[in-house]
């Protein structure tokens, strides 16, 4: 694949559609994780231009801050803290309208006020979870879950 993203689409689905073979193209011919989160969170900053788009990698018992787009953001998260460290624990997909309503939101940044975080399989293990943060109310939604998990599924 060249570096360059050709995406077109009015509507949310459609802008998935387009992106998830072109990132299935990056990621196929490349082995390293690390360059496929980075290039990754790249692409949907890019597409669909979120506040921050990003990994955090399960190291030992805690997440790790991993490659990502935005502004800074909070280094190490236990299991079961914020939305990120819920999604690791529960293994599914967290969506959050409204980042002040769910309990024991770890705020990265005041500007962020929704979120998704869709974790990333090994075979049944958690090895990582995208965190994608919106700072506008009510972003992501069923839509954005069919997708991500797709697209997360290329990396292993």
């Amino acid at each position: 694949m060249s570096e360059n993203l050709v995406i077109k689409g009015n509507s949310k689905k459609e802008l998935y559609e387009n992106l998830l073979p072109q990132i299935k193209s990056l990621v196929e011919g490349e082995n390293d994780i690390i360059a496929n989160m980075a290039n990754v969170s790249a692409c949907l900053k890019d597409t669909f231009n979120f506040w921050w788009v990003g990994f955090y990698r399960v190291i030992a018992d805690e997440l790790v801050l991993g490659p990502f787009q935005g502004p800074l953001a909070c280094t190490r998260i236990k299991k079961g803290r914020g939305v990120c460290g819920t999604a690791w624990q529960q293994a599914k997909t967290v969506i959050v309208a409204d980042v002040d309503e769910f309990p024991g939101h770890i705020a990265c940044s005041s500007l962020s006020k929704s979120e998704i975080v869709v974790p990333v399989f090994k075979k049944d293990e958690v090895v990582a979870v995208l965190d994608i943060d919106s700072e506008k109310l009510s972003t992501f939604d069923e839509t954005d879950k069919e997708y991500i998990e797709k697209l997360v599924a290329f990396l292993f």
